[in-house]
């Protein structure tokens, strides 16, 4: 595949190329231009002159366009999804939801567009005063490998919506779905020059989109370190940031919790896309009353998990997405049974032989008796790996939730109403779920305190970061 920029398909002025294989397979599923900083300045070039045509329009009339690739994005939904799987992974069935949820995403900003308006401010004296809320201009998005599609219509619903123009680098590892994503707006007939994709490393493409001087917002979905990197690149220009990182979110299961529907919620919450995804449950804390009752079931239904390649039948878990992510949680295990800070209850290894000789696969893992220095608790473990550690009651599990330097999300799992309002006030944490974990909806607000990021993707809150307020005093 090629670049999308001003609204064709571009090579790099670098003329190399990078290889994306099949996570499950280790097969060549096609190539992506690995772009250098001229690409950036000229997508960035392409979204400026765009940018007052595309601002001109009416939000009713910029959202007609993003209802029509939404509507092009579902009729194709399964080659997508297919394109999906084959790049990044995932089950057929998780690639199917997240493509939706593009779609999903683009059709709830559509819907919000007539939201987008000033005020009228009666003031003291003579004359009156209102406020207009103008886009920024070129805006960018620097977005992950876990949910490439979903995290893409996170960015540009909003961004597009209310004015702007984006350059956004897709994950070196999975640029296809975005290629062809971009694509279809093209097809729907967004203008050129509205999106640009540029891909290549982030060494190259993302540092020159961080510190690049006509870019007015970036967002930024990836790992901590990196999201720091970025921050201090964009400072020199003071770039609008939104920064949406890391997690190690922590999941409290009190004793009078539903058993049954609590492992539902670590099963999801721990092992979908293979524990790749920010707001996964990646730390389980059990009242040690139901902790042998509960730890029975969940091995259980553990055990059940079919690993696989994700385009077959039946398959729970696919791979990690890349060998890096495979040595690093291997690595990870091995250090908690070399130093023993805890006890594998189930998995902890590569898998061998058969499908998966040529993969990046894991054992779904199980570790209780967790020592708490060890890197499962205090690193986001991004893979199918999940601690367990015994708390005697609810204010031991908030402490040793909080006990942490990201602040993504948390959930807790009971009946009392006393108990819910405790968690919800005492966990530090962008989002508290209740009897629940993972999900995320377009409506609300999403994002991190801590070390897990600032600002807010979703809802009406993610359009405020796309607009800039003038006032405008009259006297008559």
């Amino acid at each position: 595949m090629k670049m999308w920029i001003n609204g064709k398909n571009e090579d790099s002025c670098s003329s190399e190329y990078m290889e994306v294989r099949n996570p499950a397979t280790g097969k060549l599923v096609d190539s992506a231009p690995a772009g250098c900083r001229e690409d950036v300045d000229a997508a960035v070039e392409a979204a400026g002159r765009a940018c007052g045509p595309w601002a001109s329009l009416s939000p009713q009339e910029r959202a007609r366009f993003l209802y029509r690739a939404a509507g092009l994005v579902r009729e194709r939904g399964e080659e997508l999804a297919l394109l999906l799987t084959s790049e990044q992974g995932k089950p057929l069935p998780e690639a199917r939801n997240e493509i939706r949820g593009f779609a999903s995403v683009l059709e709830y900003y559509c819907g919000l567009a007539s939201t987008l308006k000033g005020e009228f401010i009666q003031g003291p004296g003579n004359g009156y005063s209102f406020t207009l809320n103008e886009p920024l201009g070129v805006c960018a998005a620097i977005i992950p490998w876990n949910m490439p599609a979903l995290i893409m219509g996170w960015k540009l619903g909003p961004a597009l919506v209310s004015g702007n123009t984006v350059v956004l680098k897709p994950a070196s590892s999975t640029p296809l779905t975005n290629l062809k994503l971009a694509s279809l707006l093209g097809e729907a007939g967004l203008p050129a020059g509205v999106l640009n994709l540029v891909t290549g490393p982030g060494s190259v493409v993302g540092e020159a989109i961080a510190g690049h001087p006509d870019i007015r917002k970036l967002s930024f979905t990836g790992e901590s370190g990196t999201g720091k990197r970025v921050a201090a690149l964009s400072a020199p220009t003071l770039k609008r940031l939104t920064l949406e990182l890391g997690g190690s979110d922590p999941m409290i299961v009190c004793d009078d919790a539903e058993l049954e529907t609590a492992v539902d919620g670590v099963l999801r919450g721990r092992f979908y896309n293979c524990g790749q995804t920010c707001t996964a449950v990646k730390r389980l804390y059990l009242f040690d009353g139901i902790a042998e009752e509960f730890l029975g079931l969940l091995e259980r239904r553990v055990r059940s998990l079919r690993v696989g390649n994700g385009m077959l039948d039946g398959i729970n878990m696919g791979p990690l997405n890349n060998e890096g992510q495979q040595n690093y949680v291997a690595e990870l295990v091995r250090g908690v049974e070399e130093r023993e800070e805890g006890k594998i209850l189930i998995g902890g290894r590569i898998p061998a032989g058969g499908g998966y000789s040529d993969g990046y696969f894991f054992e779904p893992t199980l570790i209780s008796e967790v020592s708490p220095d060890s890197r499962l608790l205090t690193e986001e473990v991004f893979g199918p790996v999940l601690p367990v550690v015994r708390v005697q009651n609810l204010d031991e599990a908030i402490e040793e939730a909080n006990r942490t330097k990201y602040g993504l999300g948390a959930s807790v799992w009971t009946k009392n109403i006393d108990r819910v309002r405790q968690a919800y006030e005492q966990l530090k944490a962008g989002t508290v779920w209740v009897n629940q974990h993972l999900k995320v909806a377009p409506e609300l607000p999403f994002g991190g305190t801590k070390e897990s990021g600032l600002g807010r993707e979703n809802g009406p809150y993610a359009l405020s970061d796309y607009l800039e307020s003038k006032t405008v005093m009259i006297r008559t």
